[in-house]
């Protein structure tokens, strides 16, 4: 099993440090979830599918992440506080390459 570490600030801007496992197939949005730094039913409301921008995360710092899909761009293109390094929690899968990952999670959508 292997562990990275992911840095992730909440959205009282609370930032925790945070294991991923890179076995499991998670997402970044799991992950949140797993370790609770979102309540319950404001993140990963569509389970996943990139239908809801629940989980908009801000990439701070310098990892080079996938392309974003055209499902991930269509909805970021609909969401309210994107931001040039707005990304899907959902669609951000956890791989070794992802070491020392810093993200803020984008304001809740109201």
């Amino acid at each position: 099993m292997s562990d990275i570490k992911i840095k992730i600030t909440d959205r009282e801007g609370v930032s925790h440090e945070v294991d991923a496992p890179t076995d499991m197939n998670m997402n970044l949005m799991e992950v949140v979830r797993s370790y609770e730094l979102a309540p319950e039913g404001t993140i990963g409301i569509c389970g996943g599918m990139a239908m809801c921008a629940s989980c908009q995360c801000y990439v701070t710092s310098d990892h080079a992440l996938p392309e974003k899909s055209d499902d991930e761009e269509a909805m970021l293109a609909e969401a309210f506080n994107v931001e040039e390094n707005s990304r899907l929690g959902c669609q951000v899968h956890i791989t070794e390459a992802l070491d020392g990952l810093e993200v803020v999670l984008a304001p809740e959508e109201l």
